[in-house]
């Protein structure tokens, strides 16, 4: 389908299609042509380039093609040449980056004069702490005066490792005795909250013999906490000795709780801890207990102080007393929570769920009640709970003329489409954002909405999201290669909604998306798990980079979920669980807890990446069933028993409605005698096997 945006005064720039036959002949010889010019441009002569790109003149990502030229030789760029590609390209991305690039050259050039003119004509632009620097170099270069309270101690007071630009202004601030060793600890502590020992080593040169001493056993603490306390009863009984200690035994717990336990009590006789530092202390090793779900965590936990208790420390209370089915020391630990946290679905859920426990169904239904309106995991829960229909609002993104005539004729956003339509993503995505710092709320609808009409999926995930931009439900949750995901689901022998929702949990329907951890494309396959699975597949895979191919990666993906859910009985919820964590942890967790239902289960997975990840998942799987189809498998028969077979549900499988919570709640108050008094005997909702 053929939609155009209109490019001011001159251009009329056509949305990506789905056929190439759909584009104009121009534009699509521009776009064939565009990435050659463009790679001429940062590596060859100027005169190359500017004969390659004649035609490309009023194509929308021309003004990269002068930019790319011009930071190629950067080294060699005037001063006048820059100037007049910034006025030539007033407020666009391409002219911030160019002045970006040429301040750190002027920087290298110690040309302070044109820096400083260039830098103080940046308008609302927020520069690199590198940068900002420099700008302070500059005006020391220059004779002026710095305010060390407003230009130097906000760059000071950082975890992380200042550039070398940053040298001038602290060498200025020490020649004015303004970094005092109250300053320096006060940084310090900074990087040793964040772990950063190495910034620690560099500050611990500005401080006196005594000091430094302790400067070092505070980077000794993080690198090493166990040999650092090996060391500690040789330490002074001094201020920052004691932090050193506490840091090195909160850290040493998180690895090892018994020795934490074994150092805290034999450098308890060495030490004044303070009360602070006691609370901190038992509050690390009572988590570390916990999250391994030792047997004397729970009483650890219950013991803490009042001020030694953080959200944490509460949370896993709960876990710890879920874990041990002890629903009178749940209920306690339910209590505890603070108001914040008693407020969260969660919990709340997993009252009504301990109540129920204790045979306090009615009060446990009036709280399921309330957790049902919302739509997320536990609203869901709750919902089957009541056997009610589930509270899924939708809103429908109102076509606002004005918004969409903003955002049809605003270049960044222009160039953001035309770079998404050559495959060009990162420099996409960065156009995208540049466009949206202008945006009201009405204007990112729009946006997202014309992304979405093009392909571009993922935008509209990351911009909305927020207030009741959260229930554009066709938005948020595309029901993108629809005919692809269910055919390679169904050949996986899966359920096509729980393969959108892990497309929707791993990547947000970003097709190059590329985790820390090495994992691809849309459904985040790490290549040697990839590379197996094509040649069980017998397709082709000849590098990593394939998995940006959303074809092969979601057929490789949804093969591998269904080897996951073979595992475990086909469980969605346990085969989501190792998806995430792996199998090993998840075989941890079941031979310590099997005998959990698997809501609670859940709420005990020690990883608080996989436990979010899992409720995620299986709320998407609701969310994504219902926009599939108009209604929804209720998610409890999703939620097989650990052990118990499960199959993926078939046409005749029972479904469930949703509706407003408005209307859901004049629902509930005509709720069948039957219904209620069921839920009140405190019977489970069944388990159904589709």
């Amino acid at each position: 389908m053929l939609r155009c945006l209109r490019f001011p005064a001159f251009f009329l720039l056509c949305a990506v299609s789905a056929h190439a036959a759909d584009t104009p002949p121009e534009l699509a010889g521009q776009r064939q042509r565009f990435p050659l010019v463009w790679e001429a441009a940062q590596h060859s002569p100027d005169l190359a380039w500017r004969k390659l790109a004649q035609g490309l003149e009023n194509y929308p990502l021309y003004p990269y093609l002068e930019f790319a030229a011009l930071k190629h030789r950067i080294g060699e760029a005037k001063r006048d040449e820059v100037d007049k590609f910034l006025a030539a390209w007033p407020g666009t991305l391409p002219a911030q980056l160019l002045r970006e690039s040429f301040l750190v050259e002027l920087a290298k050039r110690a040309d302070w004069k044109d820096f400083a003119d260039l830098y103080a004509a940046r308008g609302s632009i927020d520069f690199s702490v590198e940068l900002r620097c420099d700008e302070l170099k500059a005006r020391l270069a220059l004779g002026q005066t710095l305010d060390f309270e407003h230009d130097v101690q906000p760059l000071w007071l950082t975890a992380a490792s200042l550039p070398d630009a940053c040298d001038a202004a602290i060498a200025w601030s020490k020649s004015k005795d303004k970094l005092g060793a109250a300053l320096i600890w006060q940084r310090i502590d900074l990087a040793a909250r964040a772990a950063h020992a190495a910034v620690i080593d560099n500050l611990a040169g500005l401080l006196d013999a005594a000091e430094r001493a302790a400067a070092e056993h505070t980077a000794a603490a993080i690198r090493d906490p166990a040999a650092a306390l090996n060391q500690a009863a040789n330490w002074p009984d001094a201020t920052h000795a004691r932090e050193a200690a506490t840091l090195a035994l909160t850290r040493l717990a998180r690895r090892d709780s018994d020795a934490a336990i074994t150092k805290s009590d034999t450098l308890a006789t060495h030490f004044h801890f303070d009360a602070e530092q006691r609370g901190r202390i038992a509050r690390a090793i009572a988590i570390s207990r916990a999250s391994s779900f030792a047997a004397d965590a729970l009483q650890r936990l219950a013991a803490l102080p009042a001020d030694a208790t953080d959200d944490a420390a509460r949370e896993w209370r709960v876990r710890t007393a879920v874990s041990a089915q002890d629903w009178n020391a749940t209920l306690a630990a339910l209590d505890a929570l603070s108001p914040a946290q008693a407020a969260d679905a969660r919990w709340r859920y997993l009252r009504a769920r301990t109540l129920v426990k204790l045979e306090r169904s009615e009060e446990a239904e009036k709280i399921f009640a309330e957790v049902a309106r919302e739509a997320n995991f536990h609203g869901f829960l709750a919902a089957d709970w009541l056997e009610q229909p589930y509270a899924i609002c939708p809103n429908t993104a109102s076509v606002d003329a004005d918004a969409s005539d903003t955002v049809r004729r605003d270049p960044s956003l222009i160039r953001a489409f035309e770079f998404f339509a050559i495959d060009l993503l990162p420099e996409a995505r960065r156009e995208w954002e540049f466009a949206l710092r202008g945006f009201d709320g009405r204007q990112r609808r729009a946006a997202a909405a014309a992304a979405t009409q093009l392909g571009w999926y993922d935008r509209a995930v990351y911009t909305l999201n927020q207030g009741d931009d959260l229930r554009l439900y066709d938005l948020r949750f595309p029901l993108a290669r629809r005919e692809q995901i269910e055919r390679d689901a169904h050949s996986a022998g899966i359920d096509p909604a729980w393969a959108y929702a892990i497309i929707r949990a791993e990547s947000a329907w970003t097709t190059d998306a590329r985790s820390g951890a090495d994992a691809w494309g849309l459904m985040q396959l790490l290549p040697g798990t990839a590379r197996q699975l094509a040649k069980v597949e017998n397709v082709a895979f000849s590098a990593a980079a394939a998995l940006f191919d959303p074809d092969l990666n979601i057929r490789l993906g949804t093969r591998y979920l269904s080897n996951m859910a073979d595992r475990y009985d086909g469980s969605p919820w346990l085969a989501s669980a190792a998806y995430n964590a792996g199998p090993d942890p998840v075989g941890r967790w079941l031979a310590a807890r099997d005998t959990l239902e698997p809501d609670f289960f859940i709420e005990t997975i020690p990883y608080k990446e996989t436990r979010d990840y899992v409720a995620r998942v299986l709320a998407f799987s609701v969310i994504y069933d219902w926009r599939l189809h108009g209604s929804a498998l209720p998610l409890v028969s999703r939620l097989p028993r650990i052990g118990q077979a499960y199959s993926p549900p078939g046409s005749d499988t029972p479904r469930k409605s949703a509706m407003c919570p408005a209307t859901l709640a004049s629902a509930a108050a005509i709720a069948a005698p039957a219904d209620t008094a069921r839920n009140k005997a405190g019977s489970e909702p069944v388990v159904r096997s589709p």
